[in-house]
């Protein structure tokens, strides 16, 4: 899907955006012509940019040998205009991974969170639209808090979702589309690396509520969900990946084993959600499943393809309070995602923060 293709990812050295990188520089999804990688940050930039020069290749990642010419880095920001005309000069795919996503920051400084969240992606739209720019396909990278939002950064990103999906009617030429999903696992933010650092610490455990639940998504997971999209979605639509959930309460329970580490509830934070929805009571209604994932179609009736009817998926929200795993299943899924090894998980949290 991306073979001979220039490929810009925003945010690119983010945990989600590491991986996509990778996963295009091994060939996976297909050879690429060039992947440019555009950030604000120049030290994530510089340990990334470290580790391919260090890495040994093996004979399942031959793209490797030839990096330097296919991996690009730029110091940018999806705010500037001008950052993006730039990068969007040749490039067939882009990837806009680049968000402020941390709930609190967003609640204290929403005009930030509005300029990077919504700004942004309008200024990859204008770019594409005012210049020309043959862009095949923009995939923006939204997130469950977009559902029926109650904080700031799920309002911005469904902004995101809407700037992108209407963007389809002024640009036709250019597909725009979007993938959102819940947490993803272990990254920076979620709730297993807060708990991972208060048991290292020795405790306690701070859990919120018993009851509330999250999607068990690895980043792996995530990256597919954008692959998936890239080769399949049409334009407008928004897809969901399928995946299990689980109770708040019983992730900390497996990760704290049998150390004698106290768990301690604290009550919901101010914007916080006591389950993830993924697909609202209002949008399950044009929903389809393709294979593993949710595909929300879009409501603008332009967009609406009436020679590929597929019939609706759902009978309601599709919300991390269904089909809840228990706590061994819970222990599976951690254990299939690797994160019971807790000395590796430290270590690699702490690859992710430098």
């Amino acid at each position: 899907m991306i073979e001979g293709k220039q490929i810009l990812v925003t945010g690119g050295t983010g945990s989600m955006g590491k991986v996509l990188v990778h996963r295009m520089l091994a060939g996976e999804p297909g050879t690429p012509r060039k992947v440019i990688v555009l950030s604000r940050d120049e030290a994530k930039q510089h340990v990334m940019r470290q580790f391919y020069l260090n890495r040994r290749v093996t004979t399942d990642e031959v793209i490797y040998r030839n990096f330097q010419n296919i991996l690009e880095f730029r110091i940018g920001d999806v705010r500037s205009y001008a950052d993006i005309c730039s990068a969007l000069r040749d490039t067939d795919i882009v990837v806009n991974a680049a968000a402020l996503k941390q709930v609190p920051t967003c609640e204290y400084f929403p005009i930030q969170a509005i300029h990077t969240n919504c700004l942004g992606p309008q200024n990859i739209v204008q770019a594409i639209r005012e210049h020309g720019f043959p862009v095949e396909t923009v995939i923006g990278i939204s997130t469950d808090k977009a559902c029926k939002p109650v904080n700031v950064m799920g309002m911005t990103k469904a902004l995101q979702e809407r700037i992108f999906i209407s963007a389809n009617i002024l640009s036709p030429r250019t597909r725009f589309i979007c993938v959102r999903y819940g947490n993803v696992l272990a990254s920076r933010g979620s709730v297993i690396p807060l708990f991972l650092d208060q048991i290292r610490a020795g405790g306690p455990v701070t859990v919120t509520v018993p009851e509330m639940t999250r999607f068990l998504l690895s980043i792996n997971q995530a990256v597919d969900t954008v692959f998936a999209a890239l080769k399949d979605a049409r334009a407008g639509e928004t897809w969901v990946p399928i995946i299990p959930s689980a109770t708040v309460m019983d992730i900390a329970k497996v990760l704290i084993g049998s150390k004698q580490i106290e768990l301690k509830i604290v009550g919901i934070r101010p914007g916080e959600k006591l389950h993830e929805i993924l697909v609202s009571e209002e949008e399950y209604r044009h929903c389809v499943r393709r294979s593993d994932h949710y595909v929300i179609q879009p409501m603008l009736p332009e967009l609406r393809d009436s020679s590929c009817e597929e019939p609706n998926t759902l009978a309601k929200e599709y919300s991390s309070a269904d089909n809840v795993a228990g706590l061994d299943r819970t222990h599976e899924l951690l254990t299939w995602n690797n994160l019971i090894d807790l000395d590796s998980l430290f270590m690699e949290q702490e690859e992710i923060i430098r």
